[in-house]
C-alpha cells in the first residue's frame, strides 16, 4: 500500500540497489510491512527545477494512514536517501505526500 515513485532527471547506475534501499526506508519510516511497499524509479527524464536543468527528483509518497504530523521527518529521510544515493542536493528535491481513502486504493483484485 506504499507507493514511492523517484522522478530524476539523473541517470542511475544502479536502479535496483536504489529501490531495495527506498524499500526498507519506506517501510521503516511508515512503520509498514516491507511486503506491501512499491518502490517506482524513473530516471532520466525532463525535469527543468528553478528553471535549470542541473540534478533534480521529483518524489511522491503515498500510503493509507499517512501520518500528516509526520511529513518534515519523513521529508528530512527521503531528502537524504536521494541526496546520499543519487548525489542530488535536497535543495532540488520536491516531495508530494498523499494519504488516499480506503476505497480509492486497490489491491488484489478489491481495495482497502
Amino acid at each position: 500500500m506504499p507507493l514511492l515513485t523517484i522522478k530524476t532527471n539523473t541517470e542511475i547506475n544502479d536502479t535496483p540497489g536504489l529501490a531495495l534501499v527506498a524499500s526498507k526506508t519506506v517501510a521503516e519510516i511508515l512503520a509498514k510491512p516491507e511486503s506491501y511497499v512499491m518502490i517506482n524509479i524513473i530516471p532520466e527524464q525532463t525535469l527543468i527545477f528553478a528553471g535549470t536543468n542541473e540534478p533534480a527528483a521529483l518524489l511522491e509518497l503515498k500510503s493509507l494512514g499517512l501520518p500528516e504530523s509526520s511529513t518534515a521527518e519523513f521529508s528530512n529521510t527521503l531528502a537524504e536517501l536521494i541526496n546520499q544515493q543519487l548525489g542530488i542536493n535536497k535543495s532540488r528535491i520536491y516531495i508530494e505526500f498523499s494519504n488516499p481513502e480506503r476505497h480509492m486504493w486497490g489491491w488484489n483484485g478489491a481495495t482497502f
